[in-house]
Parts: C-alpha cells; sequence; structure tokens
C-alpha cells in the first residue's frame, strides 16, 4: 500500500514577486489574484423555468503589491519608465513586462507559481510619514495586466 502524503497548505506570508527576468523581492501583501467572467443572461420564448447564462469575457482586476519601504527604487524606477520622460524617451509606446508570483514553502522552493501575462504599472503609493506613527513606512505598486496562468 502507497504511503498516503497530504500537503500542508503554505504560509502565505512567503512569496516572491519577479517581473522580466529580475527578483523585485518580497511584499507583505499582494491583492487582486482573481478572474472573473461576465455573464449574460439569454430569456428564451416559452421557457419559464430557468434563463440561459452565456459566458462572455474575463475581468481580470489590477493586483496590487505592498512592502516595506527598501533601499532599491525598482518599483518607482518601473513606473518612471512607462510614463513621463521615460515614455516620451520610448516614443510614447510602453512595453509591458511579464511577472512571476510564487508562493513558497518553508524550505524557501516554489510550491505554486502565477505568470503574470503583459503587466504594466499604473500607480506607485510611497509611505505615509507621521512623527507620532509607529507603522512601517509601506510603498505600494498597482499593475494591470491581461491576465495570469497557474503552474507548479
Amino acid at each position: 500500500m502507497a504511503d498516503a502524503h497530504t500537503m500542508d497548505p503554505p504560509f502565505v506570508g512567503k512569496f516572491t514577486l519577479e517581473i522580466g527576468a529580475s527578483v523585485i523581492g518580497s511584499f507583505t501583501e499582494v491583492s487582486g489574484l482573481s478572474v472573473q467572467l461576465d455573464v449574460e443572461e439569454l430569456a428564451e420564448g416559452g421557457q419559464n423555468a430557468y434563463t440561459h447564462k452565456l459566458l462572455g469575457r474575463m475581468k481580470w482586476p489590477n493586483l496590487v503589491l505592498k512592502r516595506g519601504l527598501t533601499d532599491t527604487d525598482a518599483l518607482f524606477e518601473w513606473v518612471m519608465q512607462c510614463s513621463g520622460e521615460g515614455l516620451t524617451d520610448k516614443h510614447n509606446k510602453v512595453t509591458p513586462r511579464n511577472g512571476k508570483i510564487s508562493v513558497l514553502n518553508a524550505a524557501g522552493q516554489s510550491v505554486r507559481t502565477w505568470t503574470i501575462l503583459e503587466a504594466k504599472p499604473v500607480k506607485w503609493t510611497g509611505p505615509r510619514f507621521a512623527a507620532s506613527s509607529r507603522d512601517l513606512a509601506i510603498e505600494e505598486l498597482e499593475v494591470c495586466h491581461s491576465g495570469f496562468r497557474s503552474g507548479k
């Protein structure tokens, strides 16, 4: 008889983000990893028991990534490359970049990875400064994308 083994679910606080070939690092929170399908209801004449439900377009909400402020400007620099002078220097063309979010197990090995397709930064928010606060300095990045794929 084969040995039955149930994998413990990974701790959600241990994950990495890669954009292109660069590991951006760890974040304290990632939200928006979801997809929703539009549903159109079609009433058929003479059919009063139900309506037909037709699936439509997929909606991918923006990803919101939060982390403590670090000594690198990688997130802010990516936003600047896609806007203002950075955009003008590239003849007003933004090149979307694929990325990966990986959940890691206790040994630091990837348990699950989502490949984010055609990611573009749309908002960066820096830390809120207040002398009376003991909160961490947090930076936040919002990214739009064309969907994701799940894999191991």
